[in-house]
């Protein structure tokens, strides 16, 4: 039986559409399922969006609506732009769905039969944007005096009766965690920051609201409903069919890594280990928190009108081209800024005229020099050699362990120097020269160059699924060999010998231009 990989995302608020935020994450999510689907796993992906809280009370109310029709509206924005960024998902999940009612309710009645949840009278700020609650040691203080989250957002003095959640019994159990697995958080530094967090001891958490009823309902508690983390986090279960022993459960859970943002950590890695703990659930193998994409340097939104629409990126860019950039740009756990002009920048210079050129020359040459017809390989040099080794250390080696760290930009930059290497390789060996002098030499250049290319296509799959997809329909690679092993096996001399004919090469990746030059010179 295949060994097994699931993978979620954080499920995303529909209060507003989606930005480039959210496509980032998933992106980089859906990279990672596919190269470990690639790698032969069973994998599961599952993304969704979170429905319930005040902020979409709030915002229905402002707009008119219902909550049930604003979740019903904005959730189709988020799953209409994934598919749109050509997101593998398994499961798209919303926390307003049956399912998820019941999956909810009964951690909560795991917990209350742990003697974990008791009645009692809340006190403290809130945040309403962040629909999390803060010390008063945590706030900071705004430019106009005002208190703020740690997150710089507005808090609000809040007085309820809540139920609560005795968080303050877990702190050693959490540590202890945490150290039996080093790697449960990641990066390093969201280890730390978490482990001080701990360490420096952990208070109950209000884990309902009576102030109001866009949620799911505590059972047995009229006018109570779930603090939104709890039901938001129980998605990760809800999405296997728990509280049922379902065979999606028994196969997937516990989760090998939860995919988030960095300001949701502490949800991910104190609350959620903590409630499943109590509900007697295995924890998650792994969260890793990344870092925030930038515009320009600058967190994107509405008041400063730097929010990207990313399905506008994808119109102007196309999908791969975006995914690319995301990834390839910087690395992946850390900030990362991106303007329109880095995008043109890297498309440009790495794969209309690295990757791109080199495909086209190579098959060019051969539908010109060999009328379509793969050469046999009468011998290789140790150039040869030298190149076709390269390359594969890069696809069979590098790129899965990067990929597999989530080091997505290392892969990246990996792959560009076997590029690199390919474009040397051809200028050197100067193939439309022998063609004269040597045309059996040539046509063994073009053979190198053309399983080169055949396995560097298949190992950027994951990022590039469409534009390497078409790329490899067109120079005749199986379906079946579009795996890291399939591709480094012996496939190229069958095919040679088939009755595969190469048909005359069009460009995979044209050339960008910004808007704005592009507008310039058409009014010159």
């Amino acid at each position: 039986m295949a060994d097994t990989f699931y993978l979620t995302t954080a499920i995303h608020y529909p209060n507003g559409k989606p930005h480039i935020g959210h496509a980032y994450e998933t992106i980089a999510a859906d990279v990672l399922a596919r190269f470990h689907r690639q790698m032969g796993r069973d994998v599961r992906f599952q993304t969704g969006t979170d429905e319930h809280g005040l902020k979409m009370a709030q915002k229905a109310r402002d707009l008119g609506m219902t909550p049930r029709e604003l979740a019903d509206e904005m959730s189709c924005y988020f799953r209409d732009l994934f598919d749109k960024l050509d997101i593998s998902y398994d499961r798209f999940i919303r926390t307003t769905e049956e399912e998820h009612y019941r999956a909810s309710q009964a951690i909560w009645k795991a917990m209350d039969a742990n003697g974990d949840l008791y009645l009692d009278r809340y006190e403290g700020w809130y945040s309403v944007r962040d629909e999390a609650y803060y010390d008063e040691s945590e706030l900071v203080e705004g430019e106009g005096g005002e208190k703020l989250s740690p997150q710089g957002t507005p808090v609000e003095w809040t007085a309820e009766e809540t139920w609560f959640f005795r968080l303050s019994a877990y702190g050693d159990k959490l540590l202890a965690l945490y150290k039996e697995n080093p790697d449960f958080i990641r990066p390093e530094s969201r280890r730390n920051e978490v482990m001080r967090f701990v360490e420096g001891g952990l208070r109950d958490l209000s884990v309902s609201r009576t102030s109001f009823d866009w949620g799911v309902p505590v059972p047995d508690s009229p006018g109570h409903v779930m603090y939104v983390w709890v039901d938001a986090l129980t998605n990760y279960i809800s999405g296997l069919g728990y509280p049922d022993a379902t065979e999606e459960m028994a196969k997937y859970w516990p989760a090998d890594l939860h995919l988030i943002g960095k300001d949701i950590v502490r949800f991910h890695a104190v609350y959620w280990p903590a409630f499943l703990m109590s509900a007697g659930v295995a924890t998650p193998k792994q969260v890793f928190g990344h870092g925030f994409l930038l515009n320009k340097g600058q967190k994107e939104s509405k008041s400063l009108g730097n929010v990207t629409d990313p399905s506008d990126l994808v119109d102007v860019y196309g999908v791969d081209v975006l995914r690319y950039f995301l990834l390839r740009e910087f690395s992946f756990g850390q900030d990362g800024s991106y303007s329109r002009e880095a995008i043109v920048s890297r498309a440009n210079s790495e794969l209309a005229n690295s990757f791109g050129n080199l495909a086209q020359r190579t098959l060019s040459l051969l539908f010109k020099n060999c009328e379509g017809h793969l050469p046999p390989i009468a011998g290789h040099t140790d150039e040869d050699n030298a190149l076709l080794a390269h390359v594969d250390r890069v696809i069979g080696e590098e790129m899965p362990a990067a990929y597999a760290d989530l080091a997505f930009a290392q892969a990246l930059e990996a792959w560009m120097g076997a590029v690199f290497a390919c474009n040397a390789y051809i200028d050197a060996a100067a193939p439309w020269a022998l063609k004269k002098t040597d045309p059996e030499r040539m046509k063994t250049v073009l053979a190198t160059l053309y399983v080169c290319i055949a396995q560097l296509a298949v190992a950027v799959i994951p990022v590039m699924p469409t534009s390497m997809g078409k790329l490899l329909d067109a120079i005749g690679v199986a379906p079946d060999l579009r795996t890291v092993d399939g591709i480094r096996s012996q496939w190229y001399s069958p095919l040679a010998e088939s009755e595969f004919r190469l048909e005359k090469p069009r460009g995979i990746f044209p050339r960008l231009e910004l808007p704005e030059a592009a507008e310039g010179e058409g009014a010159q």
